[in-house]
């Protein structure tokens, strides 16, 4: 656990640092204007109870939404493939940098699941894959550029129709 806080710190950049010391400040406002409020129970209530969500869910949101916005990327797969000879299954495809900042790394999370032929568990089942993997991508991909990744999932035993899901984190 020590080792997953310390790389996220890690990986943390100017904008994040703003955005966390913006919800700090702000949550510190809310709870000073509460208290200068404090002989209208009912505003001063909640300006605390509002004080206390942005400080548990802003941090969050706030870092998903600022990650989707600086560091867009679109994942095509091109070979999804079931090797004749030995039990492995076949991963081929392109990241691309569709953002203005250049990319250090990415982090491609790979799920294999079942196709259902009922319909409203193929909408279930992409979340809950039965195999992954992970690729991590180093080097620099500037904007505007992709890179090509290639995974052999080995063993894989799955007979029956299956699906791929790629989904990346781009720092």
């Amino acid at each position: 656990m020590k080792k997953h806080v310390i790389d996220f710190l890690h990986t943390l950049n100017l904008y994040d640092y703003l955005l966390f010391g913006g919800i700090i400040f702000f949550f510190l406002f809310l709870l000073i204007l509460s208290i200068l409020l404090r002989h209208k129970q009912t505003l001063a209530l909640v300006l605390v109870i509002l004080a206390l969500i942005t400080l548990l869910i802003a941090p969050v949101g706030g870092y998903i939404a600022l990650h989707a916005l600086m560091y867009k990327h679109s994942i095509q797969l091109a070979t999804v493939k079931n090797l004749d000879f030995t039990k492995a299954l076949l991963i081929k495809g392109d990241i691309n940098n569709t953002s203005e900042e250049t990319f250090k790394e990415c982090t491609l999370y790979v799920g294999v699941s079942k196709i259902s032929p009922i319909k409203p568990l193929n909408k279930l089942y992409p979340y809950l894959p039965f195999r992954r993997e992970t690729i991590i991508i180093n080097g620099p991909i500037a904007p505007k550029e992709s890179k090509t990744f290639k995974l052999l999932m080995q063993p894989f035993h799955y007979t029956k129709r299956h699906s791929v899901t790629v989904l990346g984190h781009c720092r």
